[in-house]
């Protein structure tokens, strides 16, 4: 492992994933894969009457980085809009592409190291992309109740 790549805050946050079941009745699931290394999460949503997240779960079979940016996203989700989870899946991805600067996302700057690395990029940003469409659908589907 490279040190700077894989330090100990980002083990300890692949080891500590929130909400790591899935939901029994979610409003909404969304998966994302990424072909370049085979990582894969499930995010499941529900969202209150105001369409804010309300519950969520996840299944996360990533590398490290996978993991810690899906424990960073399951931490923080609650009580977002779609929009505000959609804005961090862009503004994560132009970030770690070198434009722009650190998403809204507390704790997101541990990824950091990874910017150079950019086959783990679609790993890390998986977790945002599954929740951020999930959160729509779930609007969605609530609206057409």
């Amino acid at each position: 492992m490279n040190a700077p790549l894989y330090n100990a805050e980002i083990l300890r946050l692949a080891a500590s994933i929130p909400h790591h079941e899935r939901l029994t009745h979610a409003a909404a699931t969304a998966e994302k894969r990424s072909p370049v290394c085979g990582s894969r999460v499930t995010v499941d949503v529900g969202v209150d009457e105001q369409g804010r997240v309300d519950a969520v779960g996840l299944l996360v079979r990533a590398c490290a980085l996978g993991q810690a940016s899906a424990s960073l996203l399951a931490a923080h989700i609650l009580g977002r809009t779609p929009e505000d989870v959609a804005a961090a899946r862009d503004a994560l991805a132009a970030w770690l592409s070198g434009e722009g600067t650190a998403p809204d996302w507390p704790g997101i700057d541990v990824l950091a190291p990874a910017r150079d690395y950019s086959a783990r990029h679609a790993s890390i940003r998986l977790a945002f992309e599954a929740a951020a469409e999930a959160a729509e659908q779930a609007v969605k589907a609530r609206a057409h109740a």
